[in-house]
């Protein structure tokens, strides 16, 4: 495995989790280059990152260089034959703006938000 790809994600988020693990069974099944790091069992200094950003969005780790949100999703995707579609659609030049603008703006800050509400009801 020389070109790992690492995926960092919130185990703690029930939404996060339950997409993230289908794409871990996927991996697992198939033997594809790719390691998953719960954010609440991982030592994130080594991708520069705290908890609180880590757990902002979904980090990936590929081919030595840290992407985040849309470019993140892009080269996981990429690297599952079953998903490879959802990156070349996602990556098309007219809809790829679009895509990173709702993740940036409206899906990653409602999922965190969610998700630290939840977390400090149980807490």
């Amino acid at each position: 495995m020389t070109s790992e790809t690492k995926i960092v994600y919130n185990g703690a988020c029930p939404v996060c989790a339950f997409e993230i693990n289908a794409y871990q069974r996927y991996a697992q099944n198939h033997d594809l280059p790719l390691a998953f790091e719960d954010l609440n069992a991982s030592d994130l200094g080594q991708y520069g990152l705290t908890r609180d950003q880590a757990a902002r969005r979904l980090y990936v780790k590929h081919h030595g260089e840290l992407l985040s949100g849309l470019p993140a999703f892009l080269a996981l995707w990429s690297e599952m034959p079953r998903y490879r579609w959802l990156a070349r659609v996602f990556g098309l030049p007219v809809i790829r703006p679009l895509a990173a603008f709702l993740y940036d703006r409206m899906m990653a800050p409602a999922l965190y938000a969610w998700n630290r509400r939840r977390h400090a009801k149980q807490g």
